[in-house]
């Protein structure tokens, strides 16, 4: 069965992620640190996970996996839950290579999808950026987020996971 993790750090597209999940009926987990409100992107009519996780009814709900605060302890929550028919949603690259290591999807909060073909090469930028930044070097930032990239989010997230519940059947 497929499910949508989200990478609640910073992420800026939670409501449409819950709003994908809700149309497409695929359970939805928010996964950040103590110190976020995760249930504050939740309905009050929301369905929460099913009592027992090895017999999930089919369909939506959401619920939230709070980490301990910690460097990276979301990224490793999700690294750890996941399975070849899930999507993640991330802006972490490191986390994107995790995930389709192990067989994942995983989306951009600007909507790209992270392709196993060029994920090595977002690395090795990202590795490189960060000697100029240790050496006391300044790197661009991103650029602001807009209505464009939250269309461009929701449009190929709900794509990605029609594909990924294609693929798990």
């Amino acid at each position: 069965m497929t499910r949508i993790y989200i990478d609640a750090d910073a992420c800026p597209v939670i409501r449409e992620t819950l709003a994908c999940a809700r149309a497409q009926q695929v359970p939805c987990i928010i996964a950040g640190n103590t110190t976020q409100n995760l249930d504050r992107s939740l309905r009050p009519q929301d369905p929460r996970a099913p009592k027992d996780p090895e017999h999930p009814d089919r369909g939506f709900w959401a619920d939230t996996l709070q980490v301990g605060v910690g460097a990276d302890s979301a990224d490793f929550a999700i690294a750890s839950a996941i399975t070849p028919a899930d999507v993640v949603v991330t802006q972490d690259i490191g986390l994107a290579d995790i995930v389709l290591g192990r067989g994942a999807r995983a989306i951009g909060v600007r909507g790209r999808v992270y392709n196993p073909l060029t994920i090595d090469s977002m690395m090795y930028i990202r590795h490189e950026e960060k000697k100029v930044r240790r050496a006391g070097g300044r790197t661009k930032g991103p650029s602001a987020f807009t209505e464009e990239d939250r269309k461009r989010f929701s449009h190929n997230l709900a794509q990605l996971v029609q594909e990924a519940k294609c693929a798990s059947r």
